[in-house]
């Protein structure tokens, strides 16, 4: 493995220890208070590590990842406004948020090389194995699309039963894709995700009795 490839390792280590470590927060948090609560920091560490993890699906040339982070990173600012800590970020910076990835998007799609075709015909990842990541990162993304659409309704930052479920089956599949495609980072990424979607599970079922 030359330098190159340890350099995108690196950024999608980085962007899954981010990942992990929100979903560590938010469990301590949780089993601290005995219910499942979703603090402020989740959602910001979210935003940070879904950019860095779409960098590292384009330069690994993976459609599937850079479409699970595509589909998620507007709502991880949505649930930062519904918890009214979005106004309080500076607004240069909440420009630059939102322009980054969109300016980041043109420039891959228009800098003279078919980066469609790259993403879609890449000859490491076979048509059904490709279909296997699409559908696992669209499932996994769905949980964010419920989430939201729950916050909306209920007018508060929540994370409800339907999200855990929707990440635990999301993470499965998602981890057979990685096995299968010899990828460390999302393997080390939902493995560990896993156990907590389920102690989430846990807590919210004693919750509700």
């Amino acid at each position: 493995m030359n330098n190159y490839n340890w350099y995108i390792y690196i950024i999608g280590f980085i962007a899954q220890g981010l990942f992990s470590s929100r979903l560590i927060i938010q469990w301590f948090l949780s089993e601290k208070q005995k219910k499942v609560v979703t603090p402020s920091l989740f959602w910001v560490l979210s935003l940070l590590a879904s950019f860095m993890l779409f960098v590292y699906g384009y330069l690994r040339d993976d459609f599937a990842i850079m479409l699970g982070q595509s589909l998620t990173y507007f709502i991880y600012i949505r649930n930062l406004q519904l918890q009214g800590k979005w106004e309080k970020i500076h607004t240069g910076l909440r420009w630059l948020i939102y322009v980054v990835p969109v300016a980041l998007v043109v420039y891959y799609f228009n800098n003279n090389i078919i980066d469609v075709d790259k993403l879609l015909k890449n000859e490491a990842i076979p048509p059904w194995l490709l279909s296997l990541g699409i559908v696992s990162q669209i499932l996994f993304t769905f949980r964010f699309v419920y989430q939201w659409l729950y916050s909306e309704k209920h007018k508060e930052s929540t994370l409800p039963m339907g999200f855990w479920l929707l990440s635990n089956l999301g993470s499965l599949l998602i981890l057979i894709y990685a096995i299968i495609r010899k990828d460390p980072v999302l393997f080390v990424g939902h493995l560990m995700g896993i156990s907590i979607y389920t102690r989430n599970i846990i807590l919210l079922v004693k919750q509700n009795d």
